[in-house]
């Protein structure tokens, strides 16, 4: 495990922020953390950098436990913040420069290294531009660059495409996916599931400071969905069809709207074939078809009663 959070509770005055939450991280996964505004993400994620100090329970990171290794774990983790921490005054160069350092990088090794960030990111040619003259694409991309100047083993990324142009959120979605290859375990938020769909290999759902649901994106939509939903449209429809339809194996519905059939099914049945040929076979034809399958939005929506944006 790269990271092991047990029972961690931490409260401000009357709020409880975090209330017994665990979690297991191993090494290799992009790991996706969600949930609303005010769930406990950003403190779960304060207290695993530090920043925020637990009321009980415990945090081991790397093996170690993280109140008696602190300084020497933190230098194995990079943290992307929300919000853009570059110095406007520096150079994109300098900034990765300057937070290598306080990694403790220096001389060749720190020059190759702000290098190798920067070509990373696809930020190179503009190493000596100054942040206040970028896109937010690109700032982000600086951002991300001086998290990971040190090769981190384990990075945070806190929505790190927030407000950003479509090119330059593709160009960081594959950045993830590359730095994950060569051996970072990465903790990623997102407000956009889409992103959370494409990357991550697990995902934890958090709600008012508490883990409400694990899973890979399998799992999870299995969780919250027992039946399968098939739309036909069919070029003709009659009784005989929809009372056939009815009575096969697993079908628990089937509306017929015009000419659009509904079937709804028990999960795993696997009947759509059946289903198939009873509709040819009755001498109607088949003209479009769409399954229905629950998505990580329908999850969250499911589990938290909000959108994931809300």
């Amino acid at each position: 495990m790269v990271l092991e959070i047990k029972n961690i509770v931490k409260r401000y005055n009357d709020v409880l922020a975090v209330d017994n939450v665990s979690l297991s991280i191993r090494e290799g996964e992009i790991y996706g953390l969600l949930g609303p505004n005010g769930a406990g993400k950003s403190t779960t994620i304060n207290t695993i950098l530090g920043l925020t100090k637990i009321d009980s329970g415990s945090i081991n990171v790397f093996g170690k436990d993280f109140g008696s290794n602190e300084m020497e774990i933190k230098k194995e983790i990079g943290i992307v913040p929300q919000d853009i921490a570059v110095f406007e005054d520096l150079s994109a160069y300098e900034n990765v420069v300057f937070f290598g350092k306080l990694y403790g990088l220096k001389g060749s090794l720190l020059t190759e290294r702000a290098k190798e960030a920067l070509e990373f990111t696809g930020i190179w040619e503009k190493r000596e531009s100054y942040p206040k003259k970028f896109s937010g694409g690109m700032k982000r991309r600086l951002n991300i660059a001086c998290a990971i100047v040190h090769q981190p083993k384990l990075i945070i990324m806190d929505e790190p495409t927030v407000g950003i142009d479509p090119q330059s959120r593709n160009h960081i979605l594959e950045s993830v996916k590359e730095l994950n290859r060569k051996g970072s375990t990465i903790i990623y938020t997102s407000h956009y599931m889409e992103e959370v769909e494409e990357l991550c290999t697990y995902i934890t759902i958090m709600d008012n400071g508490r883990i409400i649901a694990g899973g890979t994106k399998d799992e999870l939509k299995e969780m919250v969905s027992s039946d399968e939903k098939v739309e036909i449209k069919v070029s003709d429809v009659n009784y005989t069809l929809t009372e056939s339809l009815k009575k096969m194996d697993g079908v628990k519905e089937v509306v017929l709207e015009k000419n659009m059939l509904s079937i709804v099914s028990a999960r795993n049945i696997s009947n759509l074939g059946k289903v198939i040929d009873t509709i040819t076979e009755s001498g109607s034809e088949i003209l479009s078809l769409n399954i229905e399958r629950p998505t990580l939005e329908t999850v969250f929506l499911t589990l938290t009663g909000r959108t994931l944006r809300d």
